[in-house]
């Protein structure tokens, strides 16, 4: 038994050798390194579905969705960018929760002066928390249902983001 064991630790011990130099061995990558590509990208019309209570999705969500408008070429006439909120998000939209939430909403406040992007909210949803419409920040909209919004949109030709 005792020599059954002894092999065992050895093979473990030669197994992690072998990969444990293969880990820290410098050597050339097999398959190269990455190559940039300068994509230009065209105006289109996108509907981000939105409904992370979570900060830090709420703040990754902004910032990609300004970047997203930068590299569409800001274009106001061609270009659309609908943010539709439902679900736990709606709170980062209520006037009495500003000073928790204060950066990201003028953060998103910011997104839509001068750009064709909008902040439209689930009445639907916003009731069952208890906001209404004069509960929120005014550069929101509201629709009656966040699905229905986004299946509208969708028809209209615009992309899905989650």
């Amino acid at each position: 038994m005792k020599f059954i064991s002894a092999i065992v630790y050895f093979s473990l011990l030669f197994s992690a050798g072998l990969f444990s130099s293969r880990l820290f061995a410098v050597a050339e990558p097999v398959w190269g390194s990455a190559q940039s590509v300068n994509t230009q990208y065209s105006p289109s019309k996108v509907v981000y579905d939105v409904k992370s209570g979570d900060t830090k999705d709420m703040s990754a969500m902004l910032s990609r969705l300004g970047l997203l408008y930068k590299l569409q070429g800001s274009d106001m006439l061609d270009s659309s960018i609908v943010v539709v909120i439902h679900g736990d998000a709606i709170p980062f939209f209520a006037i009495n929760r500003l000073s928790r939430h204060k950066n990201l909403m003028y953060r998103a406040h910011s997104l839509t002066v001068g750009s064709s992007i909008e902040f439209r909210m689930c009445s639907a949803a916003a009731k069952l928390l208890n906001y209404e419409a004069q509960d929120i920040h005014g550069f929101v909209k509201m629709v009656p249902m966040a699905d229905a919004e986004i299946v509208r949109l969708q028809h209209d030709g615009y992309a899905y983001m989650h």
